[in-house]
C-alpha cells in the first residue's frame, strides 16, 4: 500500500491548478479518498473536531445495509430456483447448506449486472458535476449506488436501471446543488421515475407459478408481493401466508425489501451509530400502526380488505426498508427533533392509506417517502416558528 500512496503522491501535482489534468482533480480526488482518509486538516478558525465525518458516516450506511443485501442474494436465488423446475425445489422442502449456497450464487449473479451499470451510470453523471463545478466528488453517490439496486426487481433491464439512477442522480440531487442540498431521495426519485415511465416493468411478474405443484407455487410479484392481493381479497389473501416466513424475507419482492428481520438488524446498527433518527423510524412505525387500528375499526367485516393488521403491513412490502434506510436519509429528512416526529407519523398514515384505499397502486411507501421529502422543510419551518413565539411569549416580548 505505501507503493500505491507514493505513485498517488507523485502524480497528484498534476491533478492541481495549473497542472495538465487540473480539470480532472475531483475524480483523482474521489479515487485518492476512497483509498485513503483525506489529507486537508484545518488550521486556523473556529471548528468541531469530531470522529465522524461523510465518509465514515457513508460507510457506516452501507454497513448497515450488509444484512439486507446478503439476504437478497439468498432470497432472490432461492425464488428463481423455486419458480424453475429443473432444480426440484418446492417450498415445503427443507433449506439445506447446499440450497443456500446455490441460491445465494444465483442471486449474486442477478445482482452485479445491476449493480455495475448503477454504479457506472450514475458516477458518469457524479463526476460530470463534480467537474463541471470543480468541486470533489463526495462519498453521497456511494450510498446511493447501493441502495438503488436494493429496490428494484430482479428482472429489470439494464437500460432501465441506467436511466433510472441518471435520472434519480440528476433530478434528484444534482439540480439542486448536489449532495447535502437536495430534497429529494435520490434512489426512490430514481424508482419512482421508472414506476411512472415503466410501470409494467417496475412492478411486473418475474417468478412464475410451478406447473408441478401450484399449492406451493411462488406468487408472481416482485414489487408489491402479497399487497396486490389485498384490495381484492382482503384478510383472506394472508390465509396462505406465514407471517413469519414473510418477517425473515422468504417471500417474492425487489432485492432487499423482503426481509423485515435483516432490515431490523441495520436499524440497530444506523441507531447505535448515531447514523439513523430512531425518531423517524419510531414515528414512522406508530403511524403506520394507528392508521391501521382507525382502518380496522372501520371496516364492514373482519375480511375486508380495510381490516389488514398492522402486523401484516409491517412485514410485506418495502415498509421497513423505506422505514429504516429511505425515511432516515439525513438531508432529504426533517431535521428538528419535533418535525421528525410528525414528518415519520405522516409517511406511516400515507404509507396505509395508499395500500388500503388505492387499488391501482399496492404499495405506498415511496410515495408517502418522496411526498414528505417535499414537505419536511416546510414542517421545520413551522417548528421553529413554534419555538421562537414560545420563547418570545416566555420572554414577554409579544
Amino acid at each position: 500500500m505505501s507503493f500505491l500512496r507514493k505513485k498517488l503522491d507523485q502524480i497528484e501535482p498534476l491533478f492541481h491548478k495549473g497542472g495538465k489534468f487540473e480539470k480532472w482533480y475531483p475524480v483523482f480526488e474521489m479515487g485518492d479518498s476512497f483509498l485513503y482518509s483525506p489529507g486537508a486538516k484545518t488550521k486556523s478558525g473556529p471548528h468541531v473536531r469530531d470522529a465522524i465525518d461523510l465518509k465514515r458516516m457513508m460507510t457506516m450506511v452501507v454497513i448497515a445495509l450488509m444484512p439486507c443485501i446478503l439476504w437478497s442474494f439468498f432470497n432472490n436465488g432461492y425464488q428463481e430456483m423455486l419458480a424453475d423446475s429443473s432444480y426440484g425445489l418446492t417450498a415445503a422442502d427443507s433449506i439445506s447448506m447446499s440450497v443456500i449456497t446455490k441460491a445465494s450464487w444465483l442471486g449474486l449473479l442477478s445482482f452485479l449486472p445491476i449493480y455495475i451499470v448503477t454504479l457506472v451510470a450514475g458516477g458518469v453523471i457524479e463526476a460530470a458535476f463534480a467537474v463541471i463545478r470543480k468541486h470533489e466528488i463526495n462519498e453521497g453517490f456511494l450510498v446511493t449506488s447501493m441502495l438503488f439496486p436494493l429496490i428494484v426487481p430482479a428482472d429489470i433491464p439494464l437500460w432501465q436501471v441506467a436511466l433510472g439512477i441518471m435520472f434519480g442522480t440528476l433530478i434528484g440531487k444534482e439540480i439542486f446543488g448536489g449532495t447535502g442540498m437536495n430534497i429529494l431521495n435520490p434512489a426512490l426519485t430514481g424508482r419512482l421515475f421508472l414506476f411512472m415511465a415503466y410501470p409494467a416493468q417496475i412492478s411486473g411478474e418475474v417468478w412464475t407459478k410451478l406447473p408441478a405443484d401450484a399449492s406451493l407455487a411462488v406468487d408472481g410479484h416482485t414489487g408489491a408481493t402479497a399487497l396486490a392481493h389485498f384490495y381484492n381479497d382482503g384478510a383472506a389473501a394472508l390465509s396462505n401466508m406465514s407471517w413469519w416466513d414473510a418477517f425473515i424475507g422468504l417471500q417474492p419482492g425487489s432485492f432487499a425489501e423482503t426481509s423485515t428481520l435483516a432490515c431490523l438488524i441495520g436499524a440497530v446498527i444506523l441507531i447505535g451509530s448515531g447514523i439513523g433518527s430512531w425518531r423517524i423510524m419510531l414515528s414512522t412505525f406508530l403511524g403506520m400502526a394507528g392508521m391501521s387500528f382507525l382502518l380496522n375499526a372501520l371496516a364492514p367485516s373482519p375480511e375486508h380488505y380495510m381490516a389488514i393488521d398492522w402486523s401484516w403491513h409491517l412485514v410485506v412490502g418495502g415498509f421497513a426498508f423505506g422505514t429504516v434506510f429511505m425515511a432516515t436519509d439525513p438531508v432529504s429528512a426533517s431535521q428538528t427533533d419535533t418535525g421528525k416526529w410528525i414528518y415519520g407519523a405522516l409517511i406511516g398514515i400515507l404509507t396505509v392509506l395508499v395500500r388500503v384505499l388505492n387499488p391501482a397502486y399496492p404499495e405506498g411507501m415511496m410515495l408517502a417517502i418522496i411526498f414528505m421529502n417535499v414537505f419536511a422543510p416546510t414542517i421545520d419551518y413551522y417548528v421553529v416558528k413554534a419555538n421562537i413565539k414560545r420563547r418570545e411569549k416566555r420572554l414577554g416580548l409579544q
